[in-house]
């Protein structure tokens, strides 16, 4: 077996899950109540065997650094490892990544200080499962110098994606970078016929998009950065390299969501809560790990709850209704509270008793939802404080808003940032 190292970029800014991202990097958003998005890459490592792991990290890194250090630990003997490589000054670079190929080779001195065969190189924001050992398969069954993961994809999805036209045998021959004219929309369609053939079920999706998934042998990949200054793998490396290295592609066909933007990001947590959802956490031979807290029960007091997610260490008030939403961790829900197709983060801590009398006495909103209040369609960062009586519905169907002290509208989306205190009677 080769010896593999997995590279997760994790240093984006994140601009169009702002506020989401306003005190943390992307791939420490929480997802699905009790996860963070950068479980899943690194869950997806360890169940294909790939236990070798850099994290790489620039913008708002301090709670992916917790999240990291707090969840994977191996032992001395199992030769494993999640290490970060949080962007730095060197003698010879005193500026933050510029790309990702960049962020990739500033760290070239940390993936190749051991005899590496193979760079798998990730993205830390995407919700997916794949078996990367398949990928490795293919890579070395076709003596391929880069392979690159793809998935059949619409056209209106593919004009924001890098789109591949490929050989029969699999090579890829063209690379386009969100391709919008028409013209480098046509150059690089698949053929569905073509698609069908390669086993894949075309079902108006006539473009191979590129999932941001790249395997690398080391030393092609060293070489390629050291002889270029492209800052970029999508927009400049990859495509440079396709004209004088052999670069395979490895077809996919199952879940995969680039969590974006707020949109994506609210629809994919809803659509957990579906009877069959589209990715399930619960895939018991293949679950997401992530951080282990030692939460009581969640209590619910006559509450009625359809199709809903709760996560651990919940208090949910009497004649609450909770439908088609994702509660996270240690929220507090008080009596008669509405929540429908939204996404509450939880709470960090919880507030004990001296601190709830605390705040009757100098008028502080609790921690959590207050009685009364109304939440729809709606995403509410972790520790938040909403008085009674408040109204998050977002009535007048405004699409994106300006940010305002208490919120802020995306995608038809109302966000309340982290530790954001709304009085009550509010009405957004």
């Amino acid at each position: 077996m080769p010896r593999v190292v997995s590279l997760i970029l994790g240093g984006g800014r994140g601009t169009r899950l702002y506020p989401l991202t306003k005190s943390r990097s992307k791939p420490a958003v929480p997802i699905a109540g009790k996860y963070r998005l950068i479980d899943i890459p690194v869950s997806n490592c360890i169940h294909s065997g790939l236990h070798r792991i850099f994290v790489v990290t620039q913008f708002n890194s301090v709670s992916l650094h917790r999240h990291i250090y707090n969840t994977y630990k191996y032992t001395p003997f199992a030769g494993g490892f999640v290490e970060l490589l949080a962007a730095q000054q060197t003698m010879e670079n005193e500026t933050w990544y510029q790309g990702t190929a960049d962020a990739v080779r500033r760290n070239i001195p940390y993936f190749t200080e051991k005899d590496y065969d193979l760079v798998l190189i990730l993205s830390g924001d995407q919700l997916y499962r794949m078996n990367f050992q398949e990928m490795i398969k293919t890579h070395l069954e076709n003596k391929a110098a880069v392979t690159i993961a793809a998935l059949p994809v619409p056209e209106s999805e593919a004009r924001a994606c890098g789109v591949m036209r490929i050989e029969a045998d699999g090579r890829i021959i063209d690379f386009e970078e969100k391709p919008k004219t028409r013209e480098k929309l046509d150059r690089v369609r698949t053929d569905p016929a073509w698609l069908e053939k390669l086993g894949l079920k075309a079902q108006g999706r006539p473009y191979l998009a590129s999932m941001g998934i790249y395997l690398f042998d080391t030393r092609t990949l060293v070489d390629l950065l050291n002889s270029s200054t492209a800052a970029d793998f999508g927009h400049e490396l990859l495509p440079q390299t396709i004209a004088s290295q052999r670069v395979q592609t490895h077809l996919f066909d199952g879940y995969w969501e680039d969590i974006g933007t707020v949109g994506a990001f609210h629809q994919a947590n809803v659509d957990l809560t579906l009877d069959h959802p589209p990715f399930d956490f619960t895939t018991g031979e293949q679950p997401i790990f992530t951080r282990a807290r030692y939460l009581p029960c969640s209590r619910i007091s006559g509450a009625t709850v359809r199709n809903s997610l709760i996560s651990d260490g919940c208090v949910i008030g009497r004649g609450a209704v909770i439908e088609n939403s994702v509660i996270g961790v240690r929220t507090v829900i008080g009596e008669n509270v509405t929540v429908r197709d939204s996404y509450l983060m939880g709470v960090d801590w919880y507030e004990q008793p001296h601190e709830l009398k605390r705040n009757q006495a100098e008028g502080i909103v609790n921690l959590g939802v207050g009685a009364g209040s109304v939440i729809e369609r709606a995403i509410v960062d972790k520790s938040a404080r909403i008085g009674e009586n408040v109204r998050i519905v977002n009535e007048t169907g405004i699409v994106d808003s300006e940010e305002a002290p208490t919120h802020l509208i995306r995608d038809g989306i109302v966000v309340v940032p982290k530790q954001t205190t709304i009085r009550e009677g509010t009405v957004i």
